[in-house]
């Protein structure tokens, strides 16, 4: 075999080991699997929700919602880092004293986990938990073990998140629906149930609101003893302007006093 044609044979077989790899890549490429892609016209990067939290007449503490303003990667994704926490006023700590803190980073085109975390101290109350989703192969992962769970598993806050997605001022009053829901080591199914419209009045203005029903079993954003409603602003930003609940002290109300960071106009204010 002349040199030139050693060349042309080394040239030939470079050419069939990156044919081969590229294939080789593709096809495991054509096995990930393909998520879902979710509209949103609701949130996005550095939404800002902030309320006051109080027992009838008197404000006992203070909640927020917060987009963080950048986005953090999660399996090569890019997700939302969102931030809820409520605590008691210092001067009221000597009565309840609060403070959640809770986190989902959470797939910007899907609208569905990767993380989840809290931390809990309400009263003599401890707990802090995590746990990460692999969403793939539909497992979810505690510091205890592995567990299997349904496609596309919500944590609590995440849940909350994706309905806001949907057009629930369209839904008709008493409609039920279901998600997915995991916490504590366990899969539930989450009832969200549309009470109807009202018009609401909060710190940061009169709102025509869609009155939504978590059919919570376990794992709320409080240790529910009744119903907890939430009104969101009936318009496609659905922001949650108040929320009730029945706690262990009594009845509990968070309610909107200031927004930023929207992704746009509020159209359901009123004044």
């Amino acid at each position: 075999m002349t040199k030139i044609n050693k060349y042309i044979a080394l040239f030939l077989v470079l050419i069939l080991m990156i044919t081969l790899a590229t294939l080789m890549l593709i096809s495991q490429d054509s096995k990930k699997k393909s998520f879902r892609y979710t509209p949103n016209e609701a949130f996005g990067f550095g939404e800002k929700l902030e309320y006051d939290v109080g027992y009838k007449f008197i404000v006992a503490g203070k909640g927020s919602f917060h987009i963080q303003p950048e986005p953090i990667l999660r399996n090569g994704r890019k997700c939302y880092d969102v931030r809820f926490q409520v605590k008691s006023l210092e001067s009221l700590d000597w009565l309840y004293r609060v403070r959640d803190q809770y986190r989902t980073v959470l797939d910007v085109a899907g609208i569905f986990p990767w993380e989840f975390e809290q931390r809990i101290r309400e009263g003599g109350y401890k707990r802090d938990a995590k746990a990460f989703f692999d969403q793939e192969n539909q497992i979810a992962t505690t510091g205890k073990k592995s567990l299997s769970t349904p496609e596309y598993v919500h944590d609590i806050v995440s849940a909350f998140f994706y309905v806001r997605t949907l057009d629930i001022g369209k839904f008709p009053k008493d409609t039920v629906f279901y998600l997915p829901n995991f916490v504590d080591d366990t899969t539930y199914t989450l009832g969200v149930k549309i009470r109807g419209k009202e018009v609401t009045k909060v710190d940061a203005g009169t709102f025509k609101c869609v009155v939504i029903e978590p059919l919570v079993v376990q794992g709320g954003l409080f240790k529910s003893e009744g119903n907890i409603l939430v009104w969101v602003t009936d318009d496609d930003r659905k922001i949650p302007v108040k929320v009730a609940s029945k706690i262990p002290i009594g009845y509990v109300e968070a309610k909107l006093t200031s927004y930023s960071g929207l992704r746009g106009s509020l159209d359901s204010k009123i004044k």
